[in-house]
């Protein structure tokens, strides 16, 4: 065989390689973002025209928080928040548009608290789904709500749907470690009704509506 054949041999090794050990990143790379932003990868996917568009928006999304100071809360200040929050879910039974709209504030100071900016709505999202995909979806129906809310275009029992929203977000806030945006990851969950800060359950479903409804609804 003569050297130029062998040099073409090896220079499509060499390609060969190289393209198995980016196909192989890639594969890398997306499985790290699946796992890491849950459900909003494949909603980003969605609203991107290609798949490539959409992991280099959610890459970006990491350099940004990388780059904020979030922090974790210390135990003083997550019990404070914690009362807080019974305190908006007790109301709820007198007032529920009013707690569901005292709710939105506190998952907002929450965030404030945390290192989170939180001027811009769309950007609180982008910023939440690096640490927080799996829960982001609760959040955005509780934010819907929430302004319909503020119309008085929502039914009481939409209003109780919301504060379950708000408070999936609110407990993982919470109880998120200060590592969580650099590489661990906070505690993720889909189910609402778990266990945490607020641990009594103030929206019962067996409450009589005439009682919890004070809208007339």
């Amino acid at each position: 065989m003569s050297t130029v054949i062998w040099v073409v041999v090896v220079v499509a090794a060499v390609v060969a390689i190289l393209a198995v050990g980016y196909f192989v990143l890639q594969q890398q790379r997306r499985h790290r973002l699946r796992d890491r932003f849950g459900p909003e990868y494949e909603r980003t996917v969605q609203e991107r025209d290609t798949r490539r568009e959409a992991e280099q928006e959610l890459a970006a999304r990491e350099q940004r928080v990388n780059s904020l100071d979030i922090r974790p809360l210390d135990s003083e200040t997550r019990e404070a928040y914690g009362r807080k929050w019974m305190e908006v879910q007790e109301r709820f039974v007198d007032a529920p548009g009013f707690a569901v709209t005292e709710a939105d504030h506190l998952v907002t100071s929450v965030m404030a608290e945390r290192g989170y900016p939180t001027e811009d709505f769309e950007q609180r999202l982008s910023d939440l789904s690096v640490a927080h995909g799996r829960t982001l979806g609760h959040y955005r129906q509780a934010h819907e709500i929430s302004s319909r809310a503020a119309h008085q275009e929502a039914s009481t029992e939409e209003l109780r749907q919301a504060m379950v929203h708000y408070r999936a977000l609110f407990e993982e806030l919470l109880a998120t470690s200060g590592g969580a945006v650099n590489g661990d990851h906070s505690p993720r969950h889909t189910d609402p009704d778990h266990a945490g800060p607020a641990r009594r359950e103030p929206i019962n479903d067996d409450e009589p509506t005439a009682r919890r409804d004070a809208q007339g609804r």
